[in-house]
């Protein structure tokens, strides 16, 4: 720890040899959204968005990487959510905002008391035409089926891949007395825009096929009538 562009010298052992190095303190960049080009049987190019996780930045992570697709001559985007275990819930509620129109449903928070939090997109996306197929897993979780279920029952994606995790519940952490560690609390629960919950069911995909594809290389696991809209 230190103030960033200070130095510090650190000490190795490497087979037996101790090693010398000065390095400069820097801020990490962790990326959890990356892009590349793919075709499949009916489209020639194709935009694949990959979200590890999400949180706060990823809405602008992923504008950046589909003006960059788009720029390929991408026709259509799929979204690869396979291991996403979620993350932040505005996260998934902020991407899904930039995909609809205004006044669509995105999710319903249900306190423990039945007090109900509406999350609707407040105005107009920056995308409603680019056909969009969303991969997903049996790690797809919380947040990352929020986005999802939110597409997906808004007519705006097709799902593909299997039965998502389940997780649809908002929890918090108790801590115990005398630093024995916390338990997690749960305080409320997500219900998809047609509310339904998908808390230990998860999302049942519009379309079944291999999740086994390569990270990078997604082309022989798309179906062929994996886009609801019409390429062009």
């Amino acid at each position: 720890r230190g103030a960033e562009g200070s130095r510090v010298g650190i000490v190795m052992e490497r087979n037996g040899e101790k090693l010398d190095f000065i390095v400069t303190r820097k801020p990490i960049k962790i990326s959890t959204v990356r892009s590349y080009m793919t075709t499949s049987p009916k489209v020639d190019k194709i935009g694949v968005i990959r979200i590890k996780s999400f949180s706060g930045n990823t809405v602008t992570a992923v504008k950046t990487e589909l003006e960059d697709v788009k720029k390929k001559g991408a026709k259509a985007v799929v979204f690869d959510l396979r291991g996403n275990p979620g993350g932040l819930l505005p996260g998934g509620v902020d991407l899904a905002s930039a995909f609809l129109e205004k006044d669509k449903p995105v999710v319903f928070v249900v306190n423990k008391n039945g007090v109900v939090d509406a999350q609707c997109t407040y105005e107009t996306g920056i995308d409603l035409d680019t056909p969009v197929a969303i991969y997903v897993n049996s790690a797809t979780a919380s947040a990352a089926e929020v986005f999802t279920a939110a597409m997906q029952e808004n007519g705006r994606a097709t799902v593909i891949g299997e039965q998502t995790f389940g997780k649809g519940i908002v929890q918090t952490i108790k801590p115990l007395t005398n630093n024995n560690g916390g338990i997690a609390v749960t305080v409320a629960k997500y219900e998809t825009p047609k509310r339904n919950s998908i808390n230990k069911v998860g999302i049942t995909v519009d379309i079944k096929t291999s999740v086994e594809c390569p990270k990078d290389d997604i082309s022989s696991c798309l179906p062929e009538d994996a886009f609801k809209q019409p390429v062009t």
